[in-house]
């Protein structure tokens, strides 16, 4: 016999596809299915002999159609039925009805079938699985061809309404929702799309019915007794509910019953007739995994700021380092504003997750920083004004365990102010002392030969400074917070007092700071391009050979004569060497470890003509002295606002300077950590752990240490390298996701990272935040890499985001503009002390710019 029942079914013997699984499944969880049985994909494989199977398609079908003629065959099939049957025969292909792929209508299916035309249909359906439909299927998703497929013959239902319901709203993802849809008669019509069906949507016991206008239904053809054909709704039901309550709640019951039992949303159709539904096919949910759930775990991502820091991809030791960071450092900043040991102990988790990694790139995790905010005792006192002065657009949920009482918040508070003011008049005092404490370190770590020390003693290495100085952050925490009040303030002050006309006056103020460490190495690099234009025998040496002959032959060399220029190259490598592009990435290779990139630089100033010559550094004295004069002029005989906006005006400049300075020294403290993990990846390459020394840093800094100390779960990590280097090549070659987008529940599971991606056709100017002023009329150039670009040529710099190591590529460039960054970015606070107009911010840049357009920017 070459079909099977219920009870016959062998999983071992027998492959009856997916729809044959479903029903039988139903069948077993006690679901009233109609009578059933399955033709199984061995019955075609062993009904023809082997001369047939490596012929053509053709010869296959006339075999199996000469087959199914077989009358002893069909009269088999009827004798399972009750008497005066009519038959729905329909596909199970072994693939179909699976997780990712339904294979929905692709099939063909037949209804109203009689005994008489079983063997027909049933060839029809079968012949199916080599239509052109279903190769396109497989073609589109990728699938290999196939002529697995079983074959059901299923007692025919003669419906009063039909349907499909799903254990999920499969439309927006809802896992906490049932959608129902339901036609009157067959429900061939609602799969075809060919009918207007009725939607019911449940949700916590509540029913939302959007009811259809249901002119047209299917049913048995009765001229013929078979088949079925399309005919009027009966006038007083068209605009009637299909289904009553109690049967959508019968549906919805036994959508949660079969979610319980299968662990899987099930896509399910049923037929009612007599008031009893009828279950006849179930399936899982297709393309879950595209669907995010909205009901889930709500968290919005951002990273306008955090590029600056982490541009591009980021590997998981730089991740996974700088993330601990970030915990320890904001748990430090939470007990500075008066949230409680206690308090801060219970929300451990919040300060764990400040950052995250998508696609490879580094981003802001709101929801946590906006639980931090509300953490702070004034957010209780005032929420609206806590989250205007911190410049919060989103608000997340926040639960009552967060929020203090009125009387405890006040008395927090208090402590705060208290506290954060002593914190200010010891801040110079503070920043002097971690200076000490950070140039005595950084200078130890510099005279310490890595290349001895073994992976324990590196690992050691690391950790002594991460107790002695990584965790001893306080004083560029505390000036970075107080450079964002004082920032503010300052702003304030001069739209208060109506200062200028000129709304970026507060800018202005600011610029011609000659203590920011920033502009130092630029100063420095023209300083050493100009000497070296200077002397024919030096600058023949650059216009001649290419950055590593140049080092070679500096570095090689006992000629007296270029003494003084490796002297001079040396002594920014040793100060300057770690700013470069990515500098606060591990993985970036810095001039201290591979000077010839320096070398490029000073090349490419050589070859451009670039000295202090060609430089004005007038600019930025002249817009601060402009920006003063207009100060005085308002302020003139307003003598007691003139000296408060001075105080406000000195206090921010001391406070900005110097939180450009502090973040150099993160650099430093940066290139020490750079140095012990290249090392530790060294002595790994050495003892074959891994395949190259840079593969460290596709492992995160816990697993390199629980492999040292005996605690890792993955010892073969040779394999989990290359699992990582693929997936990062992977997004290194795709697009970066959305600026700002958000996500439901698990976060790597069904969300689009580029939903957000929206952009509208700019219609006049692009605009942006103003950081320089200064009108410039140009070619644009776009530039992602910096360090595939030498020269600008006094083209308008155009990019996404930039960091420290960008500044080589300024004084080439006639102006600056950036699509990401503020007012106390790196790129705004550098381009005013160098007097380069510049707009940061600017939503849309680099879909409206391209290389080669002429365009005017006005900073």
């Amino acid at each position: 016999m070459y079909f099977i029942t219920s009870n016959t079914y062998d999983p071992s013997l027998h492959t009856i596809g997916g729809k044959a699984k479903g029903l039988l499944r139903l069948q077993e969880t006690g679901l009233n299915v109609p009578k059933w049985i399955v033709i199984p994909q061995e019955a075609f494989a062993e009904t023809y002999p082997d001369r047939i199977k490596n012929k053509s398609n053709t010869d296959y079908i006339r075999f199996i159609n000469a087959y199914f003629i077989a009358e002893n065959f069909i009269q088999d099939i009827v004798k399972q039925f009750p008497v005066q049957t009519l038959f729905a025969v329909r596909s199970s292909a072994v693939d179909e009805d699976g997780t990712d792929f339904s294979f929905a209508g692709q099939f063909e299916s037949c209804l109203y079938v009689t005994k008489e035309q079983l063997a027909e249909k049933i060839k029809q359906v079968w012949g199916s699985v080599f239509s052109d439909r279903v190769a396109q299927y497989r073609k589109t998703n990728h699938l290999q061809q196939s002529m697995a497929i079983a074959i059901i013959v299923q007692q025919m239902i003669d419906a009063n309404v039909s349907g499909v319901a799903f254990g999920m709203n499969p439309v927006n993802g809802d896992r906490k929702a049932k959608l129902i849809n339901a036609v009157y008669g067959l429900g061939e019509g609602l799969v075809q799309g060919e009918l207007d069906a009725d939607l019911f949507i449940v949700k916590a016991d509540k029913i939302n019915a959007i009811i259809a206008g249901k002119t047209r239904k299917f049913v048995i053809d009765k001229t013929t007794n078979s088949g079925s054909i399309k005919v009027e709704v009966e006038a007083n039901k068209r605009n009637a509910a299909t289904l009553t309550n109690s049967h959508i709640h019968e549906l919805t019951a036994v959508l949660d019953l079969c979610y319980k039992e299968y662990g899987k949303y099930q896509d399910m159709e049923f037929s009612i007739t007599d008031n009893t539904i009828y279950y006849l096919q179930t399936r899982p949910v297709t393309g879950i995994n595209k669907l995010a759930d909205p009901d889930a775990e709500y968290i919005l991502w951002d990273n306008s700021n955090i590029i600056e820091s982490y541009p591009g991809v980021t590997t998981p030791l730089t991740f996974s380092f700088i993330s601990k960071s970030y915990k320890g450092v904001y748990k430090l900043f939470s007990q500075y504003m008066g949230v409680s040991e206690k308090i801060i102990h219970q929300h451990e988790q919040i300060y764990a997750n400040t950052l995250g990694l998508i696609n490879g790139r580094v981003y802001y995790n709101l929801k946590t920083w906006y639980h931090m905010l509300a953490l702070l005792p004034g957010y209780s006192i005032n929420a609206r004004f806590m989250e205007k002065m911190m410049g919060v657009k989103e608000r997340f949920d926040i639960p009552d365990s967060y929020r203090l009482s009125k009387t405890s918040a006040w008395w927090s508070m208090v402590k705060m102010v208290v506290n954060m003011y002593r914190r200010f008049l010891s801040l110079p005092e503070k920043r002097r002392v971690f200076m000490q404490l950070l140039n005595g370190t950084i200078a130890q770590y510099k005279h310490i030969r890595y290349e001895e020390k073994s992976a324990h003693e590196l690992m050691q290495l690391f950790l002594d400074l991460e107790k002695s100085l990584l965790n001893e952050w306080k004083a560029p925490l505390l000036n970075d917070f107080f450079a964002m009040i004082w920032f503010g303030l300052l702003q304030k002050q001069c739209e208060k007092n109506n200062i200028s006309s000129n709304p970026n006056i507060h800018n202005d103020l600011l610029c011609g700071s000659s203590n920011i460490i920033s502009t130092q190495p630029i100063h420095q690099t023209i300083s050493i391009s100009t000497a070296i234009a200077a002397n024919s025998k030096w600058k023949e040496l650059f216009l001649n050979n290419n950055e590593t002959q140049i080092w070679q032959q500096l570095y090689n060399s006992n000629d007296l004569s270029f003494s003084e220029l490796k002297k001079n190259i040396n002594a920014y490598i040793f100060d300057f060497g770690e700013r470069c592009v990515g500098e606060l990435k591990l993985e970036t290779v810095s001039y201290t470890q591979e000077p010839s990139k320096f070398i490029k630089v000073l090349k490419s100033y050589v070859e451009s003509g670039i000295t202090g010559a060609t430089i004005s550094g007038k600019t930025e004295e002249l817009l601060r002295t402009k920006a003063e004069e207009e100060l005085n002029k308002e302020l003139k005989n307003k003598p007691i606002k003139k000296l408060w906006v001075k105080y406000i005006l000195k206090r921010t400049r001391e406070l900005v300077s110097s939180r450009e300075n502090l973040r150099y020294e993160r650099t430093r403290a940066f290139g020490i950590v750079r140095q012990i993990f290249t090392h530790i990846g060294k002595r790994f390459y050495a003892e074959n752990i891994i395949h190259d020394a840079r593969d460290i840093f596709y492992l995160t800094r816990e697993e390199i240490f629980s492999f040292i100390e005996g605690r890792s779960v993955t010892q073969n990590v040779q394999q989990l390298i290359q699992l990582r280097k693929t997936e990062f090549e992977i997004y290194k070659k795709a697009a970066a996701p959305a600026e700002r987008f958000a996500t439901y529940g698990a976060v790597y599971h069904a969300n689009d990272f580029y939903s957000t991606a929206r952009f509208e056709e700019v219609v006049g100017d692009l605009k942006g935040i103003g950081c320089c002023p200064g009108i410039v009329k140009a070619k644009a150039r776009v530039v992602l890499d910096p360090e595939k670009v030498s020269f600008l040529n006094g083209d308008i710099l155009v990019t996404t985001s930039t960091d420290p190591g960008w500044v080589t590529l300024f004084p080439s460039a006639s102006g600056i503009i950036v699509e990401r960054g503020s007012l106390l970015s790196h790129s705004a606070i550098v381009s005013r002390e160098m007097g380069k107009p510049c707009i940061v911010s600017v939503t849309g840049l680099l879909k409206t710019i391209s290389t080669g357009d002429e365009i005017q920017m006005d900073g």
